[in-house]
């Protein structure tokens, strides 16, 4: 049995509705064990036995059964996640500007060379490994942090086409599913 990170993408907006106490319950009647549920934006840390491949699907066929509708897994495992969180992407920023830190998660690794530009005082990618993005979003006059970040991805969806699995977290709650 080892530790897992979930990050369901795209739940909770509109008819989307997943409640984090019935997927707990629905993945402990499944075989999952030790879950726990992290806000309610889906993000869900297990234990599991088996490839990242068999959990991942276990869980999406669990999930639409469940609740009705596909609802796409971004899989990390412990190494992962805490190889994730060891790099320290943020560390290199100025710990007294107003911004926002975040984590676009892909499902399968990224094409080799990919890059991106960032919107200076804006949305700035900090870096980009094998299957995610670190970017931070600076406060606007607006008071808001990420509008830009569309702009800045979309020359990658446009190279990457259709059917790409990707989910963005708060680096806030990437620290906290450790803990």
């Amino acid at each position: 049995m080892a530790l897992w990170f979930a990050f369901l993408r795209g739940i909770n907006l509109g008819k989307r509705q997943v409640k984090m106490a019935e997927l707990r319950d629905a993945m402990a009647e499944a075989g999952f064990a030790e879950t726990k549920t992290m806000l309610a934006s889906g993000n869900v840390r297990f234990v599991a036995e088996g490839t990242a491949e068999a959990i991942k699907s276990k869980l999406e066929k669990l999930i639409e059964a469940r609740f009705g509708f596909e609802v796409g897994v971004v899989l990390r495992s412990e190494a992962e996640l805490a190889s994730m969180l060891d790099t320290h992407p943020f560390d290199s920023l100025d710990p007294t500007a107003d911004f926002t830190r975040h984590v676009l998660m892909f499902d399968t690794p990224l094409p080799d060379g990919t890059a991106l530009d960032g919107l200076p005082g804006h949305t700035e990618i900090l870096r980009i490994d094998p299957r995610e993005i670190y970017f931070v979003g600076y406060r606007q006059p607006n008071g808001r942090y990420t509008e830009g970040v569309d702009d800045v991805l979309k020359p990658l969806y446009a190279r990457l086409g259709k059917g790409v699995l990707d989910t963005a977290r708060n680096w806030n709650t990437i620290e906290k599913m450790l803990a």
